[in-house]
């Protein structure tokens, strides 16, 4: 159901009448003061304490009785609204003597489809509070979807949750309401109606807050934290992301000694340090590596690309022991033709200056094998380790005599003749068009399937997505390093514009160009202070990781990307791999498709 606009506040009605009691909001609008929520103290945020009366069960779109709601900030009342709510089923006699609502009391009552406009309106963007938030909030949420209002989603304090961790068992026997309303000595007594509810939990919050002085929380944030299941080690951290700027960036938690323990980047660096002391941090590395952390150092960014590019050559660089991704690029794989009179394909950690005809690189030895694979099944090429001669001969081995082989090594294939029918297409297939590889791994996957024998033609469909994964990879790259200069620019999110200089493949300047000036003056500057970048090399991208140049080519290729000026040609071949996207991403969408149908069986 889409959602609809929230239709204006009824009018206040008289006392006694169901229907909404609003108050003054003394020229306050309820929202949460300007600047990061997350730092906003706990005497200058705007609280709307709730509380719901229902029929009981579970969250299902109905069931509200009463809603009770009561606006405050800095310890003064701002606003209440209270309502009888018609649930539009029958209530339970027992929720009646609980709470004192009967069936003839509900009976006028607006549906609650009719009081959600006005509750939203009212909680606008203060901090939502209620004592066992998460009944409350199920209770709204499913209301919302049910009637087609958007659930604002509202940062949420739940003073049970506060409870359990400012008071201990020695001062109350349990967290209920009445329980804390008789320990804090409320005015108002709860007595399980919303409104009145709702105002002894203000009380209650109100004293709570006073107790988080003592825990050194006095943010809103803090609060929220604090309410949460955080780790001692999380608390006793959580002043290394102080001070840290919040643009973007590269974040480096370090060791005592001052080595790398984990690396990582973000639009926003503060923020993001900051999460890992939150209780949404859950990952038990994580918690490792904060127990050893001793501080936490920022290199700040032009703009999110080269953030991460730093990132990746640091990790690169240090190989952080809690960074999992990235750290050992020199470990791709790479599938190379042989330099002999009959090649074979091997897989090497390294290719050099003499290798002319490879492919890569891959991130896993099984990716590599599933190409090899798909190229000896699609060409002739020997899958034998011997070191063949033109002058001797030797035994040929059970391939060549299944006919999938054609036997070099009793020369009855001629050097030429092997050359072409099967270290030719593998060399095309690389550098240009991989049509003959391609066509022959299709038919073979037809005449599996027409044999009913899918098992076979999965695995080869398989081993064709890998082949063409690498081989339209690989062209990429090679595109995109062979362009001695590249300059590009996209708009930032503040104006201006977000300036790349990229040679060969490797991002060697960055910057950002200030709203209202243009940004040919802040490109010439770091063009003059670029990395230099050397051409020749061997390989796809000889003076970059392939991940960096892949980062690069994401920017690049984003519709907002502007190319400012260009060195040369930038182009893939016009037959090569990339006119078979499509076929590469229908292979991996059956893939998919059958491991979930195996899954299920």
């Amino acid at each position: 159901m889409t959602d609809r606009p929230a239709p204006p506040a009824p009018r206040a009605e008289t006392a006694g009448a169901p229907g909404f009691v609003q108050d003054a909001l003394l020229g306050a609008d309820g929202s949460v003061d300007g600047g990061d929520p997350h730092e906003l103290p706990l005497h200058r945020t705007t609280f709307v304490v709730v509380d719901l009366e229902t029929t009981g069960g579970s969250p299902d779109g109905g069931g509200i009785t009463e809603i009770g709601a009561v606006k405050v900030r800095g310890g003064v009342e701002l606003g209440s609204l209270g309502t009888l709510v018609n649930p539009g089923q029958p209530i339970p006699p027992f929720i009646t003597m609980l709470t004192g609502i009967t069936q003839a009391m509900i009976a006028p009552a607006p549906p609650i489809e009719t009081v959600l406009p006005t509750f939203l309106e009212f909680l606008s963007d203060a901090v939502l509070v209620a004592h066992n938030a998460p009944y409350d909030v199920g209770f709204l949420k499913a209301a919302c979807a049910k009637h087609g209002y958007r659930w604002p989603n509202p940062r949420v304090l739940d003073t049970v949750a506060l409870a359990r961790r400012v008071l201990t068992r020695d001062e109350v026997p349990n967290r209920k309401l009445g329980t804390l309303a008789a320990y804090f000595r409320t005015t108002t007594q709860p007595n399980h109606r919303a409104l009145d509810d709702a105002r002894a939990t203000v009380e209650v919050l109100h004293a709570l807050i006073g107790r988080l002085g003592g825990h050194d929380v006095h943010t809103l944030g803090g609060a929220i934290e604090f309410a949460r299941a955080v780790t001692p080690t999380q608390r006793r951290k959580r002043h290394l992301a102080d001070g840290l700027p919040k643009g973007p960036g590269v974040y480096i938690f370090r060791a005592a000694d001052d080595r790398p323990l984990y690396v990582g980047t973000s639009t926003d660096i503060a923020t993001r340090v900051r999460s890992y002391f939150t209780a949404s941090e859950k990952r038990a590395r994580m918690s490792e590596m904060l127990a050893a952390a001793e501080r936490v150092d920022a290199v700040e960014c032009a703009h999110g690309l080269e953030a991460e590019v730093r990132e990746l050559r640091l990790i690169a660089g240090h190989a952080p022991p809690y960074n999992r991704r990235s750290k050992y690029p020199e470990r791709a794989l790479w599938l190379k033709l042989t330099a002999e009179p009959y090649p074979r394909l091997s897989i090497v950690r390294a290719i050099g200056p003499d290798d002319v005809a490879y492919l890569g690189p891959f991130g896993s030895r099984r990716s590599a094998e599933l190409a090899a694979a798909g190229f000896h099944e699609a060409v002739p090429l020997r899958q034998c380790t011997h070191r063949l001669s033109v002058r001797t001969t030797i035994a040929a081995c059970a391939l060549a005599e299944l006919g999938r082989c054609p036997a070099p090594c009793e020369h009855r294939v001629d050097v030429e003749a092997y050359d072409r029918q099967a270290a030719a297409p593998f060399r095309a297939a690389t550098v240009g068009n991989p049509q003959m590889v391609v066509e022959a791994l299709l038919a073979r996957i037809e005449t599996l399937s027409a044999g009913l024998r899918y098992e076979e033609a999965a695995v080869t469909r398989s081993r064709l997505a890998a082949l063409l994964r690498a081989t339209i990879r690989m062209q990429r790259l090679t595109a995109l390093s062979r362009v001695a200069e590249i300059a590009a620019a996209r708009p930032a999110r503040d104006g201006g514009w977000e300036l790349a200089l990229v040679r060969h493949g490797r991002l060697a300047g960055a910057g950002v160009s200030p709203p209202g000036r243009h940004p040919r003056a802040t490109l010439e500057v770091i063009r003059a202070t670029a990395e230099t970048v050397p051409s020749g090399g061997h390989g796809p991208v000889p003076h970059a990781t392939a991940e960096e140049s892949e980062r690069i080519l994401s920017w690049l290729e984003r519709p907002e990307t502007r190319l400012v000026q260009i060195s040369e040609g930038w182009a893939s071949p016009a037959d090569g791999a990339e006119r078979y996207r499509d076929l590469l991403t229908k292979a991996d969408s059956a893939g998919s498709a059958g491991r979930d149908e195996a899954g299920r069986g």
